[in-house]
């Protein structure tokens, strides 16, 4: 793994990604009983006759484990994953036996003119399956610090 990436140290179009997960049907059941609890996520038989046509993970669970994806690796950013805001789209449920992948490309890097030592970056993080298909995509602000050494020499 790369050592963490500050602001100075990233461009547009630099890509990163992470390790796999696989979500089983035990944990996609656990999280949804205690956080989202809708039949489409907890009962195989009740989510059948629902537009996802079988059960389905939350889109809260595929974000957590992106942002486990992302924090153990799959975005080595200097000072961790600071949000800033963004949006997220899901377009195809995430299924038990699912094995989560995610890939992300810098989109837009912007040096802070009021806090010198730090900058935001965009990041587009799309989280696939084992099959490539894309079951979710995060477009996250992300507050970026400066090389501690350059972070001085703009305040001097």
């Amino acid at each position: 793994m790369h050592a963490p990436y500050y602001l100075e140290d990233l461009t547009v179009g630099q890509r990163f990604h992470s390790e796999t997960y696989c979500l089983t049907e035990e944990k996609l059941i656990a999280f949804a009983s205690e956080y989202d609890p809708q039949p489409f996520h907890l009962d195989k038989t009740a989510a059948a006759a629902t537009l996802f046509k079988g059960l389905a993970a939350s889109g809260w669970h595929t974000a957590a484990i992106t942002m486990k994806l992302l924090n153990s690796g799959g975005a080595p950013l200097a000072g961790g994953i600071i949000g800033a805001g963004g949006e997220i789209e899901w377009p195809r449920p995430t299924r038990a036996g699912d094995i989560l992948q995610v890939f992300s490309e810098v989109i837009e890097i912007i040096p802070s003119r009021s806090k010198p030592q730090q900058g935001l970056v965009r990041v587009r993080s799309e989280t696939r399956n084992q099959r490539a298909e894309v079951l979710q995509i995060l477009t996250a602000k992300l507050i970026v610090p400066r090389r501690p050494q350059l972070q001085s020499a703009v305040v001097d």
